[in-house]
């Protein structure tokens, strides 16, 4: 047991955030640990705020963590706090109070980003929502009512599981969306078409390649020309990385904060994990955001491994993703290369069960798999660590049996 008595202070309190603290406890179980809540809420499972609107959750059965896990692990928690500045050895808060600390790790998420709507401030306030915290599911369903229209931008996985939560207690509900399929930023456009059918055949109305031009209370008027009236709205266009904090004290940030594969940053004790970071893609071998469960909570347990003076190393990131609409299932992960970019594609099935597997310079580089997830969990692990396909067994994996040992060999660059 280390005597340190190092301060530690996290800010944010979601999944990065206990991923921090349980990294940090690892290596270092007598530090001091505050964490900085600007959420009143304690550590939750954000997915799971669709299914407490569909009524399939309860409030209690949300929490990622047991009730008892901050006294456990010996933290403060400073709900409704926010951190407006980082300093050398300390951090400046809202209420005029710093804390002092050894190191600290910012996990600050994301914010919903709507691009400039004219009229938008027509909208009355307690008729326009966002969907990504607990708060934003609890508004909403104080909102709603049997008679509802409900109007959401963004067909993507936030709008949608938004759509599902509140199918069948509203009136009805128009998903709209710029882009001409569902799910377009992990779906390609085979797989988006599945969606959209299953979508459409629930009762959600699709108005896709369209989106808002302007807004006259509760009135949308679309760009196709259409004009759509609404009892509430939700915007889901997309959401962008807290990096304030650290771009204000002079660290390096693009579309989130620059994180090494130790998920430190360029300013010295400072850490950053979750979606408000920007790490390195294995699947893609290029730095991106990536806002999602599985990595946030790695991130933060590297981070937290290494703030406490331990040494882990977070550098198999890849985009995942696993999410079911009115039952069915898709599971997505890695990148999607096309041909004209070295990619191969290898499917089986059709419609509802499809598996698709994206190959580029021998190694397995991405999938979506559609009703079937089997052995998801082997795909992805093969992407993670860059498996070369000519050392597998392909008797294991029966799915990679569709091409005959002769294609193997020309599409996955001499596999047999």
């Amino acid at each position: 047991m280390s005597e340190s008595r190092n301060s530690y202070v996290i800010i944010g309190n979601g999944i990065a955030a206990a991923g921090c603290i349980e990294g940090i406890r690892s290596a270092d179980r007598e530090g001091k640990i505050t964490v900085v809540s600007k959420e009143r809420h304690p550590v939750y499972c954000r997915p799971l705020i669709s299914y407490y609107l569909e009524g399939k959750s309860k409030l209690e059965n949300i929490g990622y963590r047991p009730d008892d896990f901050y006294e456990k692990n010996g933290c403060e928690v400073l709900y409704g706090e926010s951190a407006v500045k980082l300093e050398p050895g300390r951090v400046l808060l809202s209420d005029g109070s710093a804390l002092e600390c050894t190191a600290v790790c910012v996990a600050t998420g994301s914010s919903p980003f709507l691009p400039p709507t004219q009229g938008y401030e027509t909208v009355p306030e307690g008729r326009r929502f966002s969907f990504l915290t607990l708060d934003d599911a609890l508004a909403i369903e104080r909102a709603a009512d049997g008679n509802s229209r409900v109007l959401i931008i963004g067909a993507g996985l936030i709008g949608l599981k938004c759509a599902e939560g509140l199918h069948g207690r509203v009136g009805s509900i128009c998903v709209c969306d710029l882009a001409p399929g569902v799910l377009s930023s992990i779906l390609d456009a085979e797989t988006s078409e599945v969606f959209r059918r299953c979508l459409e055949s629930n009762g959600i109305e699709l108005m896709l390649a369209d989106s808002v031009e302007r807004f006259d209370g509760q009135t949308a008027v679309m760009r196709s020309g259409r004009t759509v009236e609404f009892d509430l709205l939700v915007t889901a266009v997309g959401v962008r990385a807290n990096s304030a904090l650290v771009a204000d004290a002079g660290g390096e940030v693009g579309r989130g904060i620059v994180v090494d594969d130790h998920m430190r940053t360029s300013l010295d004790g400072v850490y950053a994990a979750g979606d408000c970071a920007e790490g390195y893609d294995v699947s893609l071998g290029a730095r991106r955001v990536l806002a999602l469960l599985p990595n946030a909570y790695m991130q933060g347990h590297a981070a937290g491994v290494n703030m406490a003076g331990g040494d882990e190393c977070f550098d198999c990131a890849i985009p995942m993703n696993s999410i079911g609409l009115f039952g069915l299932h898709v599971m997505t992960a890695g990148s999607y290369p096309t041909e004209a970019e070295g990619g191969t594609v290898l499917r089986e099935g059709e419609g509802e069960n499809l598996r698709k597997f994206f190959v580029k310079d021998g190694r397995l580089v991405g999938y979506i798999l559609v009703g079937d997830v089997s052995r998801a969990g082997v795909f992805t692990a093969l992407i993670r660590e860059r498996t070369p396909l000519d050392t597998l067994d392909f008797g294991l994996l029966p799915s990679f049996m569709a091409f005959s040992a002769e294609n193997r060999r020309k599409k996955f660059g001499g596999v047999v």
